[in-house]
This record gives C-alpha cells, sequence and structure tokens, in this order.
C-alpha cells in the first residue's frame, strides 16, 4: 500500500490518498477527518500508525506503507 500526502491550494485543504500495490485509489481523505475513510477500508486500527506518517510525510512525496 502506497501513501501520498497532497498540498491544498486556496480554500481547498490538504488531502491524503491510500493506494494500494497496483497504484488503485482505496481513500482518498482530508488530513484533518480521516476517520470515518480509515474505518471504511479497515484500517481504523492503525489509525496512530497512518497519521503518525502522514505527519512527518512531506507533500508529493509518496511513501509505501507496510502493515
Amino acid at each position: 500500500m502506497y501513501i501520498i500526502k497532497v498540498k491544498g491550494v486556496a480554500k481547498i485543504p490538504d488531502y491524503v490518498q491510500l493506494r494500494d500495490d497496483k497504484f488503485t485509489l482505496l481513500a482518498y481523505f482530508r488530513v484533518d477527518r480521516p476517520e470515518k475513510s480509515l474505518d471504511k477500508i479497515g484500517l481504523s486500527d492503525k489509525y496512530d500508525y497512518i497519521m503518525n506518517l502522514i505527519k512527518d510525510l512531506p507533500f508529493g512525496k509518496i511513501l509505501k506503507l507496510e502493515l
């Protein structure tokens, strides 16, 4: 799984994309509202781990997420 942090512009907020190994979009959520999306794809138990990665991840950088 891959994680990408996308910088928002003007009134558009920052977003995060979670993609599988074939780069298919699994989740797309605002940085400040991830709970519902993570729960929907079954990763609510990994919330703290994923949010710590997102916090330190620079915008536009792709990170391979090992769960």
